[in-house]
């Protein structure tokens, strides 16, 4: 029986820890935190459960994702569908629902942009195909040379009436007609979902970004750390380990492979494989000198993800009472987004009881922010750090304002957060979180690591970002770790 050895129960090494399990592997999944999920784990604070950081959970339709993988292990995510609006998005001048219902979006998008009906019906077909891509087997970039030669004909099913489109940017789908309203409508979607504006999106994935709240958004029960502490429960049933407080600090290299993982309470574990829940930068750092050359030049030349300024509150759900829990804010149409100036706030349901004392709610708001600047100020600078944290919140609180009015009145508890927060909780280097930038499908990332018995998971690797394109490349990971033993077991 071969031993898989997980870096991080994040969603994708839980997710390829779970396929593994099932398929008779021995898995053991060290967890530097006390609770799974990572970016997607919800944690306890005061009497309240917070989401850390992803909010809002898709790819739970019939054919997405999370309802595959729950198939393929007889498992019951504790979810309620969202059957209203996914979301509002708050413009200066206008608010607009992201419905559920196809016909009522349909009236929404007609009545506030009458001119984009064109774009609407191409964002949709562009969607299907690529969410049609995500049911297949589409080994992108290739890992290996078998996945090479099964990926032509994968793009040739799949892709043949998106070929115009797979290296074109987003920018180009919009009509002639486009205002700034309609075009920071647009660019708040993507910059949430694809890390990028249609200035520099790819347009195949930021059209299926477009499609999410159409495509199995769900409440999960006591928060998005639910879809983790799920698989736990799962995996530890089938007699598979997740273990807690293990900080994996180092890792033994011989002969270009892992050889046994050591973590800061002085475990050490051999295994047959490994995969590493981790960003390419955290990979380099836990390899040291034994990190492959084609890694070390990877976290030098490519461009950093995101951070996030993030602010949880504990709220008088007596004020803040609207049902719809999930509110984009764009504050000013005519500047760069991010930075305070759009804002993603996510409101715990009324009817969980789970997330909050009696007559409470919590709030998770985020906006997009460079890691660089914040990390200089923290060490160089403590006091000017403070003091951009406090200017920050108030951009933040102001957005919930203008959406949520009533929202400082309610807000009984506030806690705010840098990057530099998720660096010292997450562990990931800088605090970038949410992948990179979706830009081209060229500068997609593959889970190859440069050493043969270690793979990459999580928002790294292609489709990147959210839960539901974490688990489709845990999928894909668990399928590489699978076939590499069987090749090496017949050599």
């Amino acid at each position: 029986m071969p031993h898989i050895l997980i870096i991080g129960a994040g969603i994708g090494g839980l997710t390829t820890a779970a396929l593994l399990l099932k398929q008779g592997w021995r898995v053991t999944v060290l967890e530097a935190s006390t609770y799974p999920g990572g970016c997607a784990g919800t944690f306890f604070h005061q009497g309240y459960r917070f989401d850390a950081g992803a909010t809002l959970a898709g790819g739970f339709d019939a054919n997405g994702p999370h309802t595959r993988l729950a198939e393929m292990l007889e498992l019951e995510w504790r979810v309620s569908p969202i059957q209203d609006a996914a979301w509002v998005v708050h413009l200066p001048d206008k608010t607009i629902h992201q419905w559920v219902n196809p016909t009522q979006w349909r009236d929404e998008y007609l009545k506030n942009f009458p001119y984009s009906e064109s774009f609407w019906h191409k964002q949709e077909h562009l969607a299907k195909i690529a969410w049609d891509i995500s049911t297949r087997d589409f080994p992108f970039p290739p890992a290996n040379m078998d996945e090479a030669l099964r990926l032509p004909l994968a793009v040739r099913l799949a892709t043949f009436s998106a070929a115009p489109h797979l290296l074109r940017k987003f920018r180009g789908l919009l009509p002639q007609e486009t205002d700034a309203e309609f075009k920071a409508f647009i660019d708040a979607q993507l910059l949430i979902s694809a890390q990028a504006i249609s200035d520099a999106a790819d347009a195949l994935y930021g059209a299926t970004v477009l499609d999410l709240p159409r495509r199995g958004v769900v409440h999960v029960h006591g928060g998005m750390g639910g879809i983790a502490e799920t698989l736990v429960q799962w995996i530890r049933s089938q007699g598979g380990e997740v273990l807690y407080r293990q900080q994996v600090t180092a890792l033994d290299v011989k002969d270009g492979r892992v050889t046994a993982a050591h973590t800061n309470k002085k475990l050490r574990l051999e295994a047959d494989f490994f995969v590493g829940n981790l960003t390419p930068w955290a990979l380099e750092k836990l390899l040291g000198e034994a990190a492959p050359v084609s890694l070390q030049r990877e976290v030098k030349r490519r461009d950093l993800m995101w951070g996030a300024f993030v602010m949880y509150a504990g709220l008088d759900a007596g004020i803040v009472n609207q049902s719809i829990t999930h509110h984009q804010v764009v504050m000013d149409v005519n500047k760069k987004l991010g930075e305070g100036n759009s804002v993603f706030i996510s409101l715990s349901p009324l009817d969980d009881p789970k997330r909050a004392p009696q007559g409470f709610r919590t709030a998770t708001l985020s906006t997009h922010t460079s890691v660089t600047d914040w990390d200089k100020l923290h060490r160089e600078n403590p006091e000017a750090y403070e003091e951009r944290k406090a200017k920050y919140a108030e951009k933040l609180l102001d957005a919930a304002e203008h959406a949520l009015p009533g929202f400082r009145k309610a807000a009984k508890f506030i806690m705010p957060g840098t990057p530099h927060t998720y660096e010292t909780f997450t562990r990931r280097p800088l605090g970038m979180v949410g992948g990179f930038p979706q830009t081209s499908l060229l500068r997609a990332r593959s889970p190859r690591t440069g050493l043969q018995n270690l793979w990459l998971a999580g928002d790294s690797i292609f489709p990147g970002q959210s839960t539901a394109g974490v688990t489709l490349g845990a999928m894909r990971v668990a399928k590489l770790v699978q076939n590499e033993s069987r090749r090496q077991h017949v050599n």
